[in-house]
């Protein structure tokens, strides 16, 4: 608790017993340098101190009281196109504000995200910068990281850049329409070797149901090759995510934004 203004917070501690190598400690100290270096946001959870102790690190950060995304999509079985859309919006919202800044989150999932209160319309907010890294443009980098499910093709293959964090963000919006991965396998080489093959399947229920410009998001995120993935700018002026937030975008803006995509 702040003792000033009496607000709850949330304290993630880390034992340094866990941290036996040089390199656990840098990733420590990585995740505090990011989430330092990144600008408030409403959809980022906050970082208010970073302390250490004998046994442990501390990060306390702002306290989020409205579960995991990832519970609220096995409590719905999944999520109208409206709903989708607009948790899509906030997640794409931060791979924007993170890609601007420098930074690759790089374990985008939905149990990365939290809501603030339990309220239908509660704030979502994203969380865990453990595996994140700061990079510039055109660097490339061959660790694989991340949730076997959201992973890019690109980290299966040691080859990747930001655009990894469009590809996680895709995978979630398929999990947000219709309730199921994607690329799903028994074991983790079978997942990896579904997510080079790239199939998707939009045959099944609901998807008969689902509207084209929402698959059409799905399938452009999900494009394997990144030179050709949408960014994250793109993706935000899709009509899927304009449109269904009530927004009527202008003719003219419309042909501004085909223009410069």
């Amino acid at each position: 608790m702040d003792r000033g203004s009496k607000e709850l917070l949330a304290c993630k501690s880390i034992s340094k017993r866990k941290l036996r190598t040089p390199v656990d400690v840098e990733d420590v100290r990585r995740e505090v340098a990011i989430m330092r270096h990144l600008p408030r946001s409403a959809s980022i959870v906050t970082l208010r101190e970073a302390c250490e102790d004998e046994g442990a690190v501390h990060l306390v950060m702002e306290l989020c009281e409205g579960g995991e995304l990832f519970d609220r999509i096995v409590a719905r079985g999944h999520y109208t196109e409206r709903a989708a859309a607009a948790v899509t919006r906030t997640i794409v919202e931060v791979v924007q504000l993170c890609h601007h800044h420098g930074v690759i989150h790089r374990d985008l999932k939905p149990e990365n995200f939290l809501f603030a209160n339990k309220k239908e319309n509660s704030p979502l907010k994203a969380i865990d910068f453990g595996l994140s890294i700061f990079f510039k443009p055109g660097e490339k980098f061959s660790e694989i990281v991340g949730s076997p499910y959201y992973m890019a093709p690109e980290v299966l293959k040691r080859n990747y850049g930001p655009e990894i964090d469009i590809w996680s963000a895709g995978v979630i919006l398929y999990i947000l329409l219709c309730g199921v991965p994607p690329f799903w396998a028994e074991t983790e080489q079978g997942v990896a070797q579904a997510i080079l093959r790239g199939n998707i399947d939009f045959k099944r229920e609901p998807w008969p149901h689902v509207s084209d410009n929402a698959k059409d998001l799905v399938r452009q995120m999900l494009q394997p090759d990144p030179k050709i993935r949408l960014t994250a700018k793109q993706v935000l002026g899709k009509m899927y995510i304009v449109s269904i937030h009530g927004f009527k975008m202008p003719r003219k803006l419309q042909m501004f934004l085909l223009e410069t995509l």
